[in-house]
């Protein structure tokens, strides 16, 4: 199949010309037939050389002109490649199309959302869970809520976002949503997910991301410090459902385990490991990475104390846990009664794995990023930045160099 094509520019004189700059086209050729359009720009037919498909001289305005000249005769090259590159036929109509981008079928942004939620809706259970869908919907909301205040319109096509479409956004989110910067960067992520998704379809030609930088600081994370996690280790409760809340969440403190992970942990998730001694091999919900933690004594212990529990021997599980309301909900309570003052959540025990238990007793943070099952290590690297007693211990060394004698 001819696939070549050949690019003249000329200038045109118009009827009844009486002098000054005429109108300059372009003629595109494709095994003989012919199309011409026009350059948009003119130039006196003195200054034009007709061979070269240039104008002649040096002064800045011819320069000007002859640069937007190699820019189109650029922008035919791309359209005949993309062409080639997706098996078209070359024709002069083809290019022509493919050049002016008229057999490029219009993409709207929040029509691009609406079919993303539905194929994450359609893979729950299959490498998505329902906290990744509620977030998608949360943020299709917002996005769309923005354009019909900002825009006055209920969808845009993905060719107009920009700059200041993010940060007019990020903003919205911010002052008029009243939403954290956290959780602002979390909404502005998902639609540059769909903006990425659009380049590698070559929708966008653009990175309207590419001079954003969001300016929110991750929060602080909370936990509990040795003292605290004896406090409520050690302290024994009547009421049943108290004692099984406790045990689960002192479990999670020691391996690290989030609400999700322990939720679903089975027995037969228990092996041996290379010491000889019992691990949890498992694989984290959230992210579908593999997680090994060896089981310390305390973790052990509260195991053995369920192995008799009928819901689970009936259904395989290693502990009974309660729906996450009920878990925080008890947690407060068992936080008044151990005289522990910090606001207690259940993925809080995460937290003290990463800190208290590993982190502040010399494990290093390559091991404590793979128990966790992080993907990243940068996600372990927040546990590390918020310890002053490690930072305390590293210094130890450095001040007994330059003590005073």
């Amino acid at each position: 199949m001819k696939s070549n094509f050949h690019l003249l520019f000329y200038i045109r004189k118009q009827k009844n010309y009486k002098g000054g700059a005429m109108p300059i086209y372009m003629r595109i050729t494709v095994s003989g037939k012919r199309v011409d359009l026009s350059a948009g720009r003119s130039c006196e037919p003195d200054k034009w050389n007709s061979h070269a498909g240039r104008a002649n001289g040096t002064k800045e305005e011819i320069k000007s002109l002859n640069n937007y000249l190699d820019s189109l005769q650029t922008k035919l090259r791309n359209a005949h490649q993309a062409l080639i590159d997706t098996n078209q036929q070359v024709t002069t109509e083809s290019l022509h199309n493919q050049f002016t981008g008229k057999n490029q079928k219009s993409q709207f942004l929040m029509q691009l959302f609406k079919e993303h939620n539905s194929k994450v809706k359609a893979l729950l259970g299959n490498g998505f869970e329902a906290n990744t869908l509620k977030g998608y919907n949360t943020s299709e909301k917002h996005l769309t809520n923005y354009l019909l205040s900002e825009y006055g319109k209920s969808d845009i096509e993905i060719t107009q976002l920009n700059h200041a479409f993010i940060t007019g956004f990020e903003f919205y989110l911010k002052a008029k949503c009243k939403i954290t910067g956290v959780s602002a960067a979390k909404y502005i992520k998902h639609l540059k997910k769909i903006v990425n998704h659009c380049i590698a379809n070559n929708w966008l030609t653009k990175n309207p991301f590419i001079n954003f930088k969001s300016s929110a600081k991750a929060k602080e994370r909370t936990y509990l410090t040795q003292q605290e996690l004896d406090a409520i280790s050690n302290r024994k409760f009547v009421v049943e459902r108290l004692s099984q809340v406790k045990d689960v969440f002192v479990f999670c403190c020691y391996t690290g385990l989030s609400y999700a992970d322990v939720k679903k942990l089975k027995r037969s998730e228990i092996g041996i490991g290379m010491d000889g001694d019992k691990w949890i091999f498992t694989t984290r919900q959230k992210t579908d990475t593999s997680s090994r933690i060896p089981l310390l004594p305390i973790a052990l212990k509260i195991l053995e104390r369920y192995q008799d529990h009928p819901q689970c021997e009936n259904e395989g599980l290693l502990l009974p846990v309660l729906s996450n309301q009920k878990m925080n909900a008890y947690l407060k309570e068992i936080a008044d009664l151990s005289d522990v003052c910090k606001h207690l959540t259940f993925h809080l025990a995460r937290h003290t794995f990463a800190t208290t238990v590993t982190l502040s007793n010399n494990v290093p943070i390559e091991t404590v990023s793979k128990m966790l099952g992080h993907t990243n290590i940068k996600t372990t690297q927040h546990y590390a930045k918020i310890l002053d007693l490690k930072v305390s211990q590293d210094m130890a060394a450095v001040k007994r160099i330059y003590a005073v004698t």
